[in-house]
């Protein structure tokens, strides 16, 4: 099966051109690559947040033989690529589908493990030493118009009264005093907890705290077959074998779907682009106007994401095309530096300094999906987090972890304990081939709505 998007997203032997790979400092990604035969108990392919916290909490909490297969170097993926935004979400449905579906109870409850998430990556950074640039103390949502607002302020009600949320509302005014004053602003929401950090720090951080533990750490081996024989599974790479009794698959956005038909035609790789300025001095950032650390968000349903970052550099990230080139990823930078000015006639004479691309993954349902293979129970997954996989991927790794020591005698898909909104595969898309083209549509829809402002 041909990977969605054009090959150049696809090259493992390259680093990505991001500011975070120019600012890892002295964190090195961790291990060898595969070389020979080797075994142990759970195998994981893919070396980001998931299949890394899953290689840290077996290794460290369960003293379980644990290794990681990934493709690049550790980290290569969305895990070290992404604008570093540890928040809640990890859905598309709207708050009011989560509740008519799921009920207020496993509403609150995912909402809760989300809370849980976000303070599971704080105790891996203290617990294990792990200096990923810890910033802001919430995340803002903007409010691009005065009924946008309206929206937050009933969103917040009930997400504080019925999910119990830490939600804070600021109006324009005050907004302008603790985030940033823009011609595009109409207040803002604060949601805590939640922060921003250095998310190639984080992975090559919990790479090297797995390793440390006792995991094996394989970078630069990409599975290439995969086939089970007499209760074992045997992963193949360019110059390795694994045999393993049990294997977690991850990949999120870059999801190996040709390895098993499990989660063929599940994922939906969407594009992220993201651009950064030359470093702001102090006196700069008083003269625009910005004045907060904390992630954010506007409230468009083709959203910016951006924040400023630990050397007042600004950042901002969105949606990018739904080929893949090269030709028209440059048109999707040049388009969002053109947004920046627009947005920010402050920030207009900026340079650029760094600017990249990579892949998140949405699913049909809009769900996060954790779960075990009806067709093979010692094959577990996790994927599906709507671009918020920095706290979801880690407490997803996390859970898979406690799961398999656990070794659940039932037969059901999943543990009770696991919110019901992250239980279980998503569904197959209708003729999977095709979902570039529904991307292409979905995206033109959300603009439309846009446009039209509905």
């Amino acid at each position: 099966m041909k990977p969605l998007f054009d090959p150049s997203l696809y090259q493992f032997d390259q680093p990505q051109p991001s500011y975070w790979e120019a600012s890892a400092g002295d964190m090195t990604p961790q291990g060898k690559p595969l070389a020979g035969t080797q075994s142990c108990d759970v195998a994981i392919i893919g070396g980001g947040y998931s299949g890394l916290s899953a290689a840290l909490h077996l290794a460290r909490d369960f003293n379980i033989d644990v290794t990681v297969l990934e493709a690049g170097h550790v980290g290569w993926g969305a895990s070290g690529r992404n604008g570093g935004f540890c928040t809640m979400g990890a859905t598309k449905l709207s708050l009011k589908s989560q509740i008519a579906r799921f009920g207020i109870q496993q509403t609150r409850h995912f909402y809760q493990s989300q809370a849980d998430a976000v303070n599971l990556v704080r105790s891996i950074g203290k617990d294990e030493n792990i200096d990923f640039l810890a910033q802001g103390d919430g995340e803002f949502m903007v409010a691009e118009s005065p009924a946008h607002f309206a929206d937050l302020q009933q969103a917040a009600d009930i997400e504080r009264r019925l999910l119990g949320l830490k939600v804070d509302l600021h109006s324009r005014e005050e907004f302008a005093e603790i985030g940033y004053d823009a011609p595009h602003q109409h207040g803002a929401v604060c949601h805590r907890p939640s922060f921003a950090l250095h998310p190639l720090r984080y992975a090559l951080g919990l790479a090297a705290a797995a390793e440390r533990r006792g995991a094996g750490i394989h970078p630069h081996s990409e599975v290439l077959s995969w086939h089970k024989q007499d209760g074992m599974h045997r992963l193949e790479t360019a110059n390795g074998s694994l045999i393993a009794k049990q294997v977690i698959l991850t990949g999120n956005g870059f999801m190996p779907e040709h390895l098993h038909r499990g989660v063929e035609g599940r994922p939906l790789p969407l594009q992220s682009a993201i651009v950064v300025t030359r470093p702001m001095s102090d006196s700069e950032l008083q003269d625009k106007g910005w004045h907060t650390e904390n992630p954010t968000f506007n409230s468009k349903h083709m959203f910016f994401y951006y924040r400023l970052l630990a050397d007042k550099r600004f950042m901002l990230g969105g949606r990018a095309n739904h080929l893949g080139d090269p030709e028209g990823a440059e048109k999707t930078f040049a388009g969002l530096k053109q947004s920046i000015a627009q947005m920010w006639p402050q920030f207009a004479d900026l340079e650029y300094t760094h600017q990249w691309r990579g892949l998140v993954c949405f699913t049909m349902n809009f769900r996060p999906s954790i779960g075990r293979m009806p067709e093979d129970p010692s094959v577990y997954f996790g994927y599906g987090y709507h671009g918020n996989g920095v706290n979801s991927a880690t407490w997803s790794g996390r859970e898979l972890a406690r799961w398999l020591a656990g070794k659940p005698s039932s037969k059901d898909l999943l543990p009770g304990h696991l919110p019901a909104i992250m239980q279980g595969r998503p569904p197959r898309f209708p003729l999977a081939f095709l979902r570039r083209q529904y991307l292409r549509a979905g995206m033109g829809f959300y603009r439309l709505r846009d446009f039209f402002d509905i």
